[in-house]
């Protein structure tokens, strides 16, 4: 069995949160590792016609920052972790998630999957596309839609 010594959290804030926090926490636990928490925002522009951003589509994206920022600082507390282990960035999930795995030495990174079929199975998933590029092992919580 591996030693985890170096856990990155990826967390999006839903209500299944908790349940993969939960996992993370009793591997933390098992293999006395350290936890780092993530959340990705996606980038909200939209606009393709190359014409100039807004101010109010930048303030719309800082105003996500802050609060994804404050959310994140309200876990690490609840969790009893330092807030320099909690990353907020912009950007694509997938290459984010991965690109903090490897810059931090992570040997296991958390995520919940929700595990959906049909034409959601062919476009794929972030754990999916998580799990096909990392550097490190990937649990793929299951979260279950009610």
């Amino acid at each position: 069995m591996a030693i985890y010594s170096h856990i990155l959290l990826a967390v999006d804030f839903t209500p299944a949160t908790d349940t993969v926090v939960q996992q993370a926490i009793e591997l933390s636990q098992t293999f006395k590792a350290r936890i780092s928490l993530v959340h990705v925002v996606e980038f909200v522009q939209m606009d393709l016609s190359n014409d100039l951003v807004l101010p109010q589509e930048l303030e719309i994206d800082q105003d996500l920052m802050n609060l994804a920022t404050q959310r994140l600082q309200k876990l690490a507390r609840k969790l009893d972790l330092d807030e320099s282990a909690c990353f907020v960035t912009q950007g694509s999930t997938r290459r984010e998630i991965l690109h903090l795995a490897e810059e931090h030495g992570v040997d296991l990174i958390v995520i919940g999957s929700h595990g959906r079929e049909g034409i959601q199975r062919l476009l794929g998933s972030t754990a999916n596309a998580v799990l096909h590029g990392a550097p490190c092992d990937v649990l793929a919580v299951r979260i279950k839609d009610e």
